[in-house]
């Protein structure tokens, strides 16, 4: 059967598979298993910038590459239009070696896209189109790894988008995806094709091996037999073809996803010839949140989703893995197994991606309605004996690696955190390592680009600290926990509840009794009867039933001391003392917790994040004196609150300040507090837990007179930085949940933000014994 006759019998077969819910099934989620990957290192690439370039600004690491020996990555970075060098030798001390300036080669609109490496060279591919869709044009680039001199220049007659190399090493395929303007509308579509000129695919034999003599031969998509197959394929504005990634398989035969056309091209390299294609058809499956509304609920469908895949690899000699991105018309919230010889789909993701993305907490809401997680880099590759595939969110800042001895069955491993935007997948099999190069750089919150490191082996533990179980296949939907709090009916549970960025208000059960902790149950609070959409930063479960919430608010007089019952119903509501919220700005109550004594008394404790001001609203200075806030005591049978001093620590660090995050009780007369920067990553420097003594101590009544305040003496119990650094992650700004569990353990946690200025990841941590520890 002729390729085209056959694109032609299997489009619509393409189109209609993934109706099976068998397909989209959520994978179990088990305690990882071994062996797996373990991150050991993460490097900003801000530290590797030239001399003179400020570390602020912004910078990526968008596609990387290794030498033979696998000990130098080179990674793209577009947005400094260069491409720099890391030396992973030591893979848990990766070292920069600087870059080199793709701009002062050629062009200050210069940009590199993607990079391989051959042998002793390194071949980059550079946008110079600077923005003008009508006229594309790019280069190759080819440096010596040695000394990064240019050795080669050779014109591509388009703009290029990546670059694969052939296992032989024989030829370098580019494919030239001379992208689209999003804003010309084309039959009534914004950004719709066609848009001449169209993309095609670029061949340079590496033979012989002086780079000076390479040439490049297109391979044509706009020839008559080359049309006959895309139209036949049934894709979308085939005048148009977009390449967008190109792959070779074992016996070097060269896969392109077409992404905004939704479908995959074959060429044969040596001959130079589109072979054939097919569509990758659309979805129509259930269990998708598609609305960005702080809610996390799969109760969504997609109907008739195009694919739209962006990065691909080659599972054995037939069968292409995608990651559906999507662009124009869709993006499927996960990945898909082609058979390439008949275009049909042999396995789906359906919504299982998207919902391992709930379960570890980093599903990013803000992006609902617009492609969900995202999976756009993609890899397949044997470790072990074993081959996997690597699939990238962008959005969920997560790398879900499946096994996939049976390539039409997936089975899920585990789940690699990564720094926000991972793209670039980049496996070393002969190092027994993974490298995830990431995109996204949010210089103004702290939170950079980076080249992340995995090794792979038999001795790992678990990676992932917390996670979620699924209720009759939904994930239990989580984000941003805010505050722990002991079970005192279970010592082997605790309670945990997230901030406002997840509606409405919840209280998870978590078990803590395994190795990894997991989310077993979640309780929404509600408020005459409908769910409350409360700033819960704090929470304490009381013996007598029911809880006590801390609700921040976004100013002084919306902080409230909420009392719920058992089933999380609102009971009562305690106002702060209007002398008191009349100098809180945003920045107000972050923990609760309370003491009962043997004549049944209850005592309620808060903290305040950050000192009272005397105007919140404008130019302030501080009532207590410089970096000192305020614990309150709550008497429950009198309702007199009383109000302690805490000294915060100095920060030398423009723009940090220093606050309150938790507070739990020790015992009748200590409590136990969270006191943190606001710095991530490498400048994180303060992330503590201290203790104070209240009993004996007098407090004030309202503000208290000039000096009053008794500001109590702080013992530091527990540094908790070098627990955080030590996952060899993105060191996490927010701890912000702390408590004593009912197994004598001390259990703390990061609070992910809701993926906003954050990487998402949430890290639950085990402190060891409060009898040790306090």
């Amino acid at each position: 059967m002729k390729r085209a006759t056959l694109a032609r019998c299997t489009a619509a077969a393409a189109a209609s598979v993934v109706a099976l819910g068998t397909l989209g099934a959520v994978p179990a989620l088990a305690a990882d298993p071994a062996p797996g990957f373990a991150r050991t290192a993460t490097y900003p690439v801000y530290l590797n910038v030239p001399a003179g370039v400020d570390p602020a600004d912004e910078t990526v690491a968008e596609i990387s590459a290794a030498s033979p020996d696998g000990k130098t990555v080179v990674y793209t970075d577009a947005l400094g239009k260069r491409i720099g060098f890391l030396d992973v030798t030591d893979p848990g001390s990766p070292v920069g070696l600087g870059t080199v300036s793709l701009a002062e080669l050629g062009h200050e609109d210069d940009q590199p896209t993607s990079v391989s490496i051959v042998g002793g060279h390194v071949l980059v591919v550079i946008d110079e189109t600077g923005g003008a869709f009508t006229a594309p044009k790019g280069r190759l680039d080819v440096l010596r790894l040695s000394d990064r001199e240019r050795v080669a220049s050779i014109d591509l007659g388009g703009q290029p988008d990546s670059i694969a190399i052939s296992p032989d090493g024989t030829y370098a395929a580019i494919a030239i995806e001379n992208q689209r303007d999003e804003d010309i509308e084309v039959d009534g579509v914004e950004g719709g094709m066609p848009q001449a000129p169209g993309g095609f695919v670029q061949v340079v034999k590496l033979t012989p091996s002086k780079p000076s003599n390479w040439k490049a031969r297109p391979v044509a998509f706009d020839t008559r037999a080359a049309q006959a197959i895309l139209a036949d394929a049934g894709l979308y504005g085939a005048t148009d073809p977009e390449p967008e990634y190109v792959a070779f398989s074992s016996e070097g035969e060269l896969a392109v996803t077409l992404q905004e056309n939704n479908g995959i091209a074959l060429i044969d390299v040596r001959t130079g010839r589109l072979t054939g294609a097919f569509s990758t058809g659309t979805v129509t499956a259930d269990g998708f949140d598609t609305d960005d509304d702080k809610v996390i609920s799969a109760t969504d469908s997609l109907v008739d989703v195009p694919r739209e895949p962006d990065s691909l690899g080659w599972v054995g000699a037939n069968l292409v893995a995608t990651a559906n991105e999507g662009d124009l018309f869709g993006g499927t919230r996960g990945w898909s197994i082609f058979d390439v010889r008949t275009g049909e789909v042999v396995w789906d993701a359906g919504s299982s991606f998207e919902q391992l993305a709930v379960a570890h907490g980093v599903y990013n809401d803000g992006r609902a309605d617009n492609k969900g997680p995202e999976p756009e880099g993609l890899a397949i590759a044997e470790f072990g004996g074993t081959t996997y595939a690597f699939v990238a969110s962008e959005r969920s800042n997560i790398v879900v690696v499946y096994d996939l001895t049976d390539p039409t069955s997936p089975e899920f491993v585990q789940t690699l955190f990564a720094t926000n935007g991972p793209e670039g997948i980049l496996p070393i099999p002969s190092r027994d390592l993974l490298v995830v190069s990431s995109e996204e750089d949010e210089a103004s919150a702290g939170v950079r680009a980076a080249v992340n490191v995995y090794a792979f082996g038999s001795d790992v533990a678990s990676r992932t600290s917390i996670v979620s179980d699924s209720v009759d296949g939904e994930a239990i939907g989580w984000l941003a926990l805010s505050a722990l709090s002991a079970n005192p009916a279970d010592p082997g549970t605790i309670f945990a509840a997230s901030d406002n960025a997840l509606k409405p208000s919840t209280i998870f059960t978590v078990d803590v009794t395994g190795a990894q902790a997991r989310i077993t149950d979640s309780l929404v609070v509600t408020h005459g009867g409908s769910p409350a959409n409360l700033d819960v930063e704090g929470l304490f479960a009381r013996p007598q039933g029911g809880y006590w919430l801390a609700s921040e608010g976004a100013a002084g007089a919306a902080n409230s001391l909420v009392r719920t019952d058992a089933a999380g119903a609102v009971v009562e509501t305690v106002a702060l003392p209007a002398e008191i919220t009349a100098h809180i700005g945003k920045w107000g109550l972050e923990g609760v917790t309370a003491t009962t004594d043997a004549s049944g008394a209850e005592v309620v404790y808060v903290a305040v994040q950050r000192p009272l001001w005397s105007d919140p609203a404008g130019a302030a200075e501080p009532i207590d004196g410089d970096g000192v806030t305020r614990i309150g005591r709550y008497d429950v049978a009198s309702g007199a609150w009383t109000w302690f001093g805490y000294q915060l620590e100095a920060t030398s660090a423009a723009g940090d300040w220093l606050g309150l995050s938790e507070i739990t009780a020790v015992d009748a007369d200590t409590l136990a507090v969270i006191e943190r920067d606001k710095l991530n990553g490498p400048r994180a420097a303060i992330k503590r837990v201290s203790t104070v003594e209240v009993g004996g101590v007098t407090g004030v009544t309202g503000l208290g007179a000039p000096g009053g305040l008794p500001v109590l003496e702080k013992t530091v119990a527990i540094d908790v930085l070098p627990e955080l650094q030590s996952i060899d992650g993105w060191t996490q700004e927010k701890l912000e949940g702390l408590t004593i569990g009912g197994d004598g353990q001390v259990y703390a946690v990061t609070d992910n933000d809701g993926l906003n200025d954050a990487t998402g990841e949430t890290v639950f941590l085990r402190l060891g014994s409060a009898a040790e520890r306090f």
